[in-house]
């Protein structure tokens, strides 16, 4: 951490490391809230936590500047909580463990977090200094936003007065944001019966590991691999070569995560045990041919079990399986008005046992346009009720419709060439940025996003460019210097 603290600007990577020391999961996000309201209290600035936890702290305008419209900083204060399955920690109770990586801020085996908390740290860096020209700001910390924007549902109207608003949760410094997705989330149910496994079988565990994972909407269109499709897809193979049982089945974790990782305990007859392992590297050798270039590490392993007494029930299992390899994954269209922008997608989240002999199946669907956002989102129930499925949808959130003529457009934009004597790209972003919520109770919003580039955000992978986040800092105090 004293490291990570020599990096500039020190005031954001002080404040980045002293969030990441703070467990803050989604839902749980208690103590970041507490250090938060100490912080504006430490600073004598005004500050109020609203009903779910959402935090308003305050500061008044800079000498010359009261006439300046007044501008909301807006950042999430929960991160994706995500590990390799061999790693030992726990979200809820430990810190982030920091380490510099050449030009890049790592996490050791975890999910980092930069994702939002260094949108949080140069709020307070902002919030804190004394040497930086604004108007009036209301810096907005939201809660819960990765698992379903619950802190931005419930923003009451009145919260805020800005004109303004500058949200710190885009992950590319050389992309200024307008617009992005809705989205809305699909599970499915099978109930199923135990079985007693059937005697004389061969039992073994079969895992797909290694992959990169990522976010379900920024990196949906990079060709990475899910785990549950391959997992999937092997299953169903030999599924229709032998009598195939399962006992346990368990892939991915979030609902806006690519799963990296899925595993199974299943029995087949013990005469086709060699079959098993021959399938297995055929299969293999398929899958390293489509998507090995993106996927290096991508690891099949197959090891003998112990033997299990019981199984979920064949007719369920058969169901799980078809409904499973046939759920939609990935891109389904691209955007006709912004070149290169994922218009819909979907994905294939999770997949987990759970009490009540109850198998639980969670995919998440976006677009920018409403009418595709619900079109993937039957297509995606109707292969579940087909196999007997029980399905549900969360209350989804809308997309933000981008405003080329936003006048903070032009001046982030303005800011940012002179900077760095370049423009900018002007992009709508795949993936849920609370804007479009934000818009719905305070429709006088004139917004943009930005930030520093992050890659692999929700994966263990995730690192945030120490360069970038210079150059994000720098055009933050430019743009609040020039409205």
């Amino acid at each position: 951490m004293t490291t990570i603290n020599l990096l500039s600007p020190s005031s954001v990577w002080k404040y980045f490391a002293e969030i990441s020391a703070i467990p803050r999961p989604s839902k749980k996000e208690g103590k970041i809230i507490e250090y938060l309201k100490a912080f504006g209290k430490s600073h004598q600035l005004e500050t109020k936590v609203d009903d779910v936890g959402n935090v308003l702290i305050i500061k008044e305008p800079t000498a010359g500047n009261t006439s300046q419209k007044t501008v909301a900083l807006q950042s999430h204060v929960d991160m994706v909580c995500e590990k390799n399955s061999n790693v030992v920690f726990d979200f809820d109770t430990q810190g982030i463990k920091l380490y510099i990586d050449g030009d890049w801020v790592k996490a050791r085996d975890t999910t980092l977090g930069a994702d939002n908390g260094i949108g949080m740290a140069m709020m307070l860096a902002v919030l804190s200094a004394n040497d930086i020209p604004h108007g009036k700001l209301e810096c907005l910390f939201t809660v819960d936003e990765e698992t379903g924007l619950s802190g931005a549902f419930a923003l009451q109207k009145g919260f805020l007065s800005a004109d303004v608003l500058l949200n710190l949760d885009s992950e590319d410094e050389h992309e200024l944001f307008i617009g992005c997705s809705g989205g809305i989330d699909t599970v499915a149910i099978f109930n199923y019966n135990k079985e007693k496994t059937p005697e004389n079988y061969f039992f073994f565990n079969i895992s797909v590991s290694g992959l990169q994972g990522g976010h379900s909407g920024e990196d949906i269109n990079k060709g990475l691999g899910n785990a549950n499709k391959i997992l999937t897809r092997y299953l169903w193979q030999l599924n229709k070569k032998m009598n195939l049982r399962i006992c346990s089945i368990d892939g991915g974790n979030l609902r806006n995560a690519i799963a990296r990782e899925a595993s199974a305990i299943v029995a087949v007859p013990f005469c086709e045990k060699e079959k098993v392992r021959v399938e297995l590297n055929n299969f293999t050798a398929d899958i390293e041919n489509e998507i090995l270039v993106k996927e290096p590490k991508l690891t099949l392993s197959l090891e003998s079990d112990n033997a299990v007494e019981f199984c979920i029930d064949k007719n369920t299992s058969d169901r799980l399986l078809n409904a499973l390899y046939a759920c939609p994954h990935g891109v389904m269209a691209m955007s006709n008005e912004m070149e290169g922008l994922v218009e819909t997608s979907t994905n294939l989240a999770s997949v987990k046992m759970k009490d009540g002999n109850r198998i639980e199946v969670t995919t998440s669907q976006r677009s920018s346009i409403e009418s595709a956002k619900r079109d993937i989102m039957y297509m995606t129930k109707s292969v579940f009720l087909l196999a007997g499925a029980t399905v549900s949808h969360g209350d989804g959130y809308p997309g933000w419709k981008p405003n080329p003529n936003s006048e903070i457009l032009k001046t982030a934009f303005d800011s940012y060439v002179q900077l760095f004597n370049k423009e900018p790209r002007i992009r709508a972003i795949h993936a849920g940025l609370e804007c479009g919520l934000f818009l719905e109770k305070y429709p006088q919003l004139d917004m943009v996003s930005f930030g520093p580039t992050i890659v692999y955000p929700h994966s263990p992978n995730e690192k945030v460019k120490i360069s970038s986040v210079e150059n994000s800092w720098k055009l933050l105090c430019e743009i609040l210097k020039d409205i």
